[in-house]
C-alpha cells in the first residue's frame, strides 16, 4: 500500500456531524490517506509517518463536494432560451425538447468528450462525486446510451426517461409512460441505479402525480433507488409522493406547502430535501428558505443540477453562495448540505465526510477557511486535492 499524509492544513473541515453545524473543524491537522481511504487524521503534531508527503501550506481542506443531482449527457445551446427567461419569458419545461432533439443527433463519441468535460469542470472546483441522470434521449436506445456513458464516469447514474413527454406521444402519453415503465426501463436497468421523474402539475411536458407514481414503482420493482423532481414551478404532489414511496431525495423544493415540510420533517431519515438554488438565480424563482427547513427538522442537500436549461453551472461553490446569500444557511451549513447532506441524499456515508475508512476525497482551498467558499463568491479557490504521485 502507498500511503500520504497531507499536512499544514489550516482547517480542517470533517463534516462528521460534530461541533458547529457538524463541521467537526479541526485546525492545524493532518490527514493520512493510504489507497484512496483516509486512514488517519488529527493533530498534525501526531501525524504518522507515510510515503509521501503534501503541505498544503495553511489552506483550509474540507470533504470534496457531493453534487446529486445534475443533468449532463447532452448535446446543443439553450442560452437564447435563458436570454429569453431574462426578459421575462416564464419557465414551463419545453425547452427540455430542444436538448432531446440535439443529443438525440450527437454521436457517442461526442457525448462522451461533453460529458468529460464537464466532469473536469467540477473537479476543478471542488466536485468529487457527481450524480448523472439521462433525460435527454427519451427513446430506448438513446437513454441507454446515455447511461452507458454515464456510467463510464460516476457509478450514481439516474435513469430519468420520464423527464418530459416527448413530441412524438404527445397525442398518447399513456402509451409514453408505458414505453418508459416497460421496455424502457429494462433496457437501461444494467446502466442505471436510481430512477428519477418530474412530477409537475404545472407543466403540459411533465409527469402527474399518477404517471409519476407508475414510473416510480415500476422502478422500484426493477431494484432501482427512488429520486423526484418536486415543487418546482409551483405547489404540487411530487414531496408527498416521495415521503409515501420512500425515495431517498425530493429535488428542488421550491413551493412547499406547511404539510410538505412536516411530511418531510417527519421523513428525515429516509428523504432528503435537494435544494438547487441556481435553478431559482436562472430562472428567477423565489427561492426556498433552507434555514426554515433545518428549523423544522427536514435533512437537506444542495446540488447544482447542471443542465443545459434552467442552470448551466457546474460550480458547487457558486451553489454554495447562493444558499448563504439567498437561503438563510450559514456558511457551515452550506457546506455540510453541499457534502454530508448531497452524500445522504445519495444513501452514501463513504463520501461527504473525513473519517477513518471513508473515501480520501479531498478538496482544498486557496483561503484559510470554508467561510471563504460564501465570502469569496466567484472566486475560483476551490479545487480537488490531487495526491496521485
Amino acid at each position: 500500500m502507498s500511503s500520504t499524509v497531507v499536512t499544514g492544513i489550516g482547517e480542517l473541515v470533517t463534516c462528521d456531524g460534530t461541533g458547529a453545524d457538524g463541521l467537526g473543524v479541526q485546525a492545524d491537522a493532518a490527514v493520512v490517506v493510504e489507497d484512496g481511504f483516509v486512514a488517519w487524521l488529527g493533530p498534525q503534531a501526531a501525524a504518522p509517518a507515510a510515503d509521501r508527503r503534501l503541505d498544503v501550506g495553511g489552506r483550509a481542506v474540507l470533504p470534496g463536494f457531493v453534487d446529486s443531482h445534475a443533468h449532463l449527457v447532452f448535446a446543443g445551446d439553450r442560452g437564447d432560451e435563458f436570454a429569453a427567461r431574462m426578459a421575462g419569458t416564464p419557465y414551463d419545461g419545453g425547452g427540455i425538447g430542444v436538448s432531446v432533439a440535439a443529443t438525440r443527433a450527437a454521436t457517442d463519441d461526442e457525448l462522451r468528450a461533453l460529458l468529460a468535460a464537464r466532469v473536469a469542470e467540477m473537479r476543478a472546483q471542488g466536485t468529487t462525486t457527481v450524480e448523472v441522470k439521462s433525460g435527454y434521449g427519451l427513446t430506448v436506445e438513446d437513454e441507454v446510451r446515455a447511461l452507458r456513458i454515464a456510467r463510464e464516469l460516476t457509478t450514481e447514474t439516474t435513469f430519468l426517461g420520464a423527464h418530459v413527454v416527448p413530441a412524438e406521444y404527445a397525442a398518447d402519453r399513456a402509451a409514453y409512460v408505458d414505453l418508459v415503465t416497460g421496455p424502457m426501463l429494462e433496457a437501461v436497468t444494467p446502466y442505471a441505479r436510481w430512477v428519477d421523474v418530474f412530477c409537475e402539475p404545472h407543466s403540459a411536458h411533465a409527469f402527474t402525480a399518477e404517471e409519476a407514481r407508475a414510473v416510480l414503482t415500476a422502478g422500484r420493482a426493477a431494484g432501482l433507488g427512488l429520486r423526484v423532481h418536486g415543487n418546482q414551478l409551483g405547489p404540487g404532489p411530487g414531496v408527498q409522493l416521495a415521503v409515501e414511496l420512500g425515495a431517498a431525495s425530493v429535488d428542488h423544493c421550491t413551493f412547499l406547502s406547511a404539510a410538505d415540510v412536516d411530511a418531510l420533517a417527519d421523513a428525515a431519515g429516509t428523504t432528503v430535501a435537494t435544494l438547487l438554488p441556481g435553478v431559482e438565480f436562472s430562472t428567477r424563482s423565489p427561492y426556498p428558505d433552507a434555514a426554515a427547513l433545518l428549523r423544522a427538522g427536514v435533512g437537506i442537500a444542495l446540488a447544482t443540477d447542471c443542465n443545459p436549461g434552467t442552470c448551466y453551472s457546474s460550480s458547487m461553490p457558486f451553489v454554495i453562495a447562493l444558499a448563504v446569500r439567498e437561503m438563510g444557511l450559514t456558511p457551515g451549513q452550506a457546506v455540510y448540505a453541499a457534502t454530508a447532506g448531497s452524500a445522504r441524499s445519495l444513501r452514501r456515508d463513504d463520501i461527504g465526510r473525513l473519517a477513518v475508512g471513508a473515501r480520501a476525497d479531498l478538496t482544498v482551498l486557496d483561503a484559510p477557511s470554508h467561510v471563504h467558499l460564501s465570502y469569496r463568491a466567484g472566486v475560483p479557490i476551490a479545487r480537488t486535492l490531487e495526491l496521485e504521485a
